[in-house]
């Protein structure tokens, strides 16, 4: 299957490319046009990106690019609660392979911070992200069980963090895998960003969102929130 076979939603934008370099490099520079074209606009541009593994390649490309990194909040669509010094911190991901050389300018926004408990961390992250600004690009990664932006399928607040009109900007969320306590954007703040990737590789992910595509059960699959016109799908096999 490729994915130029996927029956995609109107809007929906697909590219496909033959490398996961590659992709990592188309992916950096439309991300790069875009935050330049929101510096121009509006003298600030906002990018909130996912963690794991995957994007890693993506970041080393992304620093690379032209930028005025002195303009730019970033910030992460989850995180794990976790120090920053821990090996599954989203941040500290970011502190090692984004916020780097030029982009150690930019102004990082995270969500962790060491509370009483995850429901209190999560109170606190909310507060914290009133300071953040219009978010202009949103880099969401997928799980092979359509999660996304540690929105997992029955998680105990996944109902409400996938209101559409909510007023909360993050989530305490639980994942299968450890570590299971993780904090999330909400969908309503994630679904206001004015131009998303969503960044997959391999036919496992496209099996998978061949079938979030099938079907409107965000329940079970949270990605399908997500799948709508401003949504730009960069994909390797």
């Amino acid at each position: 299957m490729a994915i130029s076979e996927l029956k995609l939603p109107q809007g929906v934008q697909a590219h496909e490319f033959r490398s996961p370099l590659l992709l990592a490099e188309g992916q950096a520079r439309a991300v790069a046009e875009q935050l330049r074209n929101a510096i121009a606009a509006r003298g600030v541009a906002t990018l909130v990106v996912s963690g794991g593994r995957s994007p890693v390649a993506f970041f080393q490309s992304l620093v690379k690019q032209e930028l005025d990194w002195s303009r730019v909040v970033v910030s992460l669509a989850d995180e794990r609660w976790v120090p920053v010094e821990h090996a599954d911190s989203n941040a500290g991901l970011l502190k090692r392979y984004l916020l780097q050389g030029p982009a150690a300018k930019a102004r990082f926004i995270g969500l962790y911070n060491a509370a009483a408990n995850l429901e209190a961390a999560a109170e606190q992250a909310d507060r914290l992200l009133a300071e953040l600004p219009a978010i202009d690009v949103l880099v969401l990664g997928m799980g092979d069980d359509g999660h996304t932006a540690s929105l997992f399928p029955g998680s105990p607040n996944l109902a409400a963090a996938l209101q559409v009109d909510g007023h909360r900007r993050v989530w305490p969320m639980l994942a299968p895998s450890v570590p299971r306590q993780r904090l999330s954007m909400s969908r309503a703040l994630l679904a206001s960003a004015g131009f998303t990737v969503l960044a997959i590789s391999g036919q496992s992910k496209l099996t998978t969102l061949n079938a979030a595509l099938a079907g409107d059960d965000l329940a079970a699959m949270p990605i399908r929130a997500f799948l709508q016109p401003t949504l730009n799908i960069y994909w390797c096999p």
